[in-house]
């Protein structure tokens, strides 16, 4: 049986309007997703240059100019996977640290980390002069990204307007979309700097995370945030400010309520694990395996990297990466319009279909006609650059941003940092997975891999029909009675008094 819809008429609607202010602070702001979307787009990049790798990859240097490689392997180097994926683990234990600092600093003392954190670590990779400079780097950088994945879209969630929270929240996906884009740009220009052109490109990462830290200098907390630590009236006003009405009383009287009810839960982890918390636990964790294992990180990390393996040159290959980048953010502008219109299920529904189509014709083409020597022929590899366009489109509406939406929006106060953080740990874990294994998996695998990504579509897909309700319009402190005790599977965990347990 399908979920049960939830529309924004079950709801309480509270006065308010989309004020200059608050879209000044989801701009700021989301400059934490355009760091995190730099990172993804510049590593592929500069994992492919060779400069970077003759310093500090020799032997995958020597082996990339070896002619008759098998067009699979090439790239198979644990080493040069760990440059990427370092950063992933580290975001992972970072996530856990920055739920404490979101619940006892602030989310905008959270982001102010998160910016102090990727500029140092942006200075030891763009500076370094050895393997475990860069490592180091790409550590500190890491938990730059933990931080600033925590905070950033909670806060979001918090200062929007629950009508239109969805859109805004998406906005940190738009910019990681973005930040992929211009770091595919940066990756083509510099590619032809060298010595030092990788250089250039992984110290500009310093731009957007210096933009996050002195930028939040101007912006608000959250009155959630504020209320959680007791400064009522603080929060009270910042809810006026936002908003841009005098009444607020009603939203504001849910949010006291609400942390309250949260300040009884003395161990918010151990209340995780409470049936009533099982709902958003396991959908925002399931959330995060699923993004990550539709296949499009290892798209976007490696985009450069797979298109010379099907035959495109190292310029064309870097451009073919900024053809893509461009439909990921033009298709996240469309997730924008669309996801407090049609709604998250329809949008996670159609793009799992879409995805399933794109990424099986690529997986045909490949295990047809690319043989381990050898290269596709030109019709063959635009048809996989038009494949792998439709599938970032699918994504980029879909997938990508709801997998960060839905667990912050889901999540009761009393649990919505810790349950954030744990969704934003498997994010970091499954994503390290991916970035750690994909390039031997491609060597192992073949062209099965992109099979292997179709099959776990099909699941996610079948899992968002049977299992994701619709949170469209409804006010986050309304979830619990408005959507889980609706919904035909979940509700069962809100029977004999389980919800307050």
């Amino acid at each position: 049986m399908p979920a049960v819809v939830i529309t924004s008429q079950d709801a309480p609607e509270f006065e308010g309007k989309v004020t200059i202010y608050v879209l000044v602070c989801v701009l700021i702001s989301a400059f934490g997703g355009f760091t995190f979307g730099y990172d993804i787009g510049i590593s592929g990049g500069v994992t492919a240059m060779d400069d970077f790798l003759k310093e500090f990859f020799p032997v995958v240097y020597e082996r990339k100019k070896v002619a008759f490689e098998n067009n699979y392997c090439k790239y198979d180097n644990q080493l040069l996977q760990l440059f990427t994926s370092s950063l992933y683990l580290a975001a992972l234990v970072a996530s856990l640290i920055a739920s404490k600092s979101c619940s006892k600093l602030g989310r905008k003392a959270t982001m102010q980390l998160a910016s102090l954190f990727s500029l140092v670590g942006v200075g030891l990779t763009a500076g370094a002069q050895h393997l475990w400079m860069l490592i180091l780097g790409r550590i500190i950088l890491g938990f730059g990204v933990g931080f600033g994945n925590q905070a950033v879209p909670l806060f979001l969630s918090e200062i929007a307007p629950a009508r239109l929270r969805g859109g805004l929240n998406i906005c940190f996906q738009l910019f990681v979309t973005i930040g992929i884009l211009i770091a595919n740009l940066v990756n083509f220009f510099c590619s032809n700097i060298h010595p030092n052109g990788w250089r250039l490109a992984l110290g500009l990462i310093s731009v957007p995370a210096f933009i996050l830290g002195v930028g939040s200098l101007a912006i608000c907390e959250t009155p959630t945030s504020l209320v959680e630590r007791q400064k009522l009236d603080q929060g009270k006003k910042v809810l006026k400010k936002i908003r841009g009405v005098a009444n607020v009383d009603l939203e504001f009287d849910s949010i006291v309520q609400a942390c309250d009810s949260a300040r009884q839960i003395k161990d918010p982890y151990r209340k995780l694990f409470s049936p009533a918390s099982r709902p958003p636990l396991v959908i925002g964790m399931l959330l995060q395996l699923f993004q990550q294992f539709t296949g499009i990180n290892a798209i976007m990390f490696y985009a450069p990297v797979l298109f010379q393996t099907v035959g495109f040159g190292n310029d064309a290959s870097l451009l073919s990466s900024v053809v893509t980048g461009s439909i990921n953010v033009l298709s996240t502008f469309v997730g924008v319009y669309l996801v407090d219109r049609a709604g998250r299920r329809i949008l996670l529904l159609e793009s799992s279909v879409h995805m399933f189509i794109a990424q099986g014709i690529i997986g045909v083409i490949l295990l047809k006609d690319l043989k381990p020597l050898g290269s596709l022929d030109k019709a063959e590899a635009i048809i996989v650059v038009i494949c792998v366009c439709a599938f970032v489109m699918g994504f980029a509406w879909s997938w990508g941003p709801l997998g960060w939406l839905i667990p912050s929006e889901t999540f009761p106060v009393e649990t919505r940092t810790s349950g954030f953080a744990l969704a934003v740990c498997c994010n970091m874990f499954f994503t390290f997975l991916i970035a750690q294994a994909f390039l031997s998996m491609l060597c192992s695998m073949q062209a099965g891999i992109f099979f292997f990504f179709v099959g776990w579509i099909v699941v996610m897909g079948l899992f968002a029909y049977f299992f994701i309700p619709e949170t469209k319009g409804v006010p986050i402190d309304a979830m619990r009675e408005k959507v889980w005790k609706k919904h035909w599977f979940w509700k069962r965990y809100f029977v004999d008094g389980q919800d307050e347990d």
